[in-house]
Order: C-alpha cells, then sequence, then structure tokens
C-alpha cells in the first residue's frame, strides 16, 4: 500500500516541476527573452566576414544601476533575437578584435555553461574590465567593454556560451538586459 502513494506522490512532483520549468520558458523577463539563457550558442561564421558594428557611446556602468532604464536593444549592439539568433556575431574568425596570441591562457572555465547554468555577478573591478563570479575571474573584451554601461555588476545573472569563431572567448548572456559580450577566463580567485 506505501508503494503507490509514494510512486504517486513522485510522480505528482515530478509534474509539478516540469510544469514549472515549462512555464520559466515562456515568462520573458523584463528585458531579454530568455530567462534561464537562449536554447543554444551562436553557429559559427559563414566564410565571409562583414565588419563589427561600431559600439556605442562608452558609459561608466555605475551610471546606470537603478537610476535611468537601460538603453534599448538595438541592431548596432550584439544580442540574441526572439528566434535565438545571435545578431553581431557575423564578424567570423577573421575579426581582429577578438584574436588572442594565447587562447587559453589560463584554462578554461570548469563549471557548466550554455542554457540553464545561470551565475550571479559577485564582483567587478573597472580598471581591469574584470568580473568574478562561481571563484572565476573573467576578463570583458576591450571592443565590447561599451556594451556593458547597463550591466548590473552586483546582481545581473549571466549564462555562458563557448565562442565558435575566437579561440580563447566565451560569450556572456546577461539575461536581463538581452544582450552578450565576448568575455575571456582568467582564472581561478
Amino acid at each position: 500500500m506505501k508503494k503507490p502513494i509514494a510512486l504517486t506522490l513522485f510522480l505528482g512532483l515530478a509534474l509539478a516541476a516540469g510544469s514549472v520549468r515549462a512555464q520559466l520558458w515562456q515568462r520573458s523577463p523584463e528585458r531579454g527573452q530568455f530567462p534561464v539563457g537562449p536554447p543554444r550558442g551562436p553557429a559559427p561564421a559563414r566564410a565571409q566576414a562583414r565588419p563589427a558594428p561600431p559600439p556605442p557611446a562608452p558609459r561608466r556602468p555605475q551610471e546606470w544601476q537603478g537610476r535611468v532604464a537601460p538603453p534599448p536593444v538595438t541592431a548596432a549592439r550584439p544580442h540574441v533575437d526572439r528566434d535565438a539568433r545571435w545578431l553581431g556575431h557575423e564578424s567570423g574568425p577573421r575579426d581582429v578584435h577578438y584574436r588572442l596570441e594565447h587562447p587559453w591562457r589560463h584554462g578554461r572555465f570548469r563549471q557548466p555553461i550554455g542554457p540553464g547554468h545561470v551565475y550571479r555577478f559577485t564582483g567587478w573591478v573597472a580598471p581591469g574590465r574584470r568580473f568574478w563570479f562561481a571563484r572565476s575571474m573573467f576578463v570583458v573584451a576591450d571592443f565590447d567593454w561599451p556594451y556593458v554601461s547597463d550591466w548590473d555588476w552586483n546582481n545581473d545573472q549571466i549564462v555562458l556560451y563557448n565562442d565558435p569563431d575566437h579561440p580563447g572567448w566565451y560569450l556572456a548572456y546577461n539575461v536581463r538586459v538581452g544582450s552578450y559580450v565576448h568575455v575571456r577566463y582568467d582564472g581561478v580567485m
């Protein structure tokens, strides 16, 4: 008699958990479209390389934290659209902005990455353009630094993806804003 009750309870909990996960995918955060990150990372760029769009005027991240709404995600800013297309990542492996002399100099990030693996910022250092979470340090690419002007370095959540075109780089997708930047792993704290 106890086994059918336990099985019924287990199945009920499993269905409830599945329902909650399905609701997470249907609901959208205030800015980004994917509460746990886009369902996949970007595909490798085609052989034809287009120049990257010019970055917006740089702003200090402190200007945006809790005072003014972040700027809208535009075509000139790397973002992921509702169809999970990575816009702004078309430049391909020829883009000199992301060429590293020593890819993976500090190793690779050993925690899980991709959709569903959300990390919360736990600190950042502006002069070095470094931030950290999960006891790991990352550096924002110089070329991408203007795109993080509206990121909240004490509260935002990001999802990491491998960059298929630029060895040594990850793509950090900000769940709240819906945009992404190139980041390099800089070792364990």
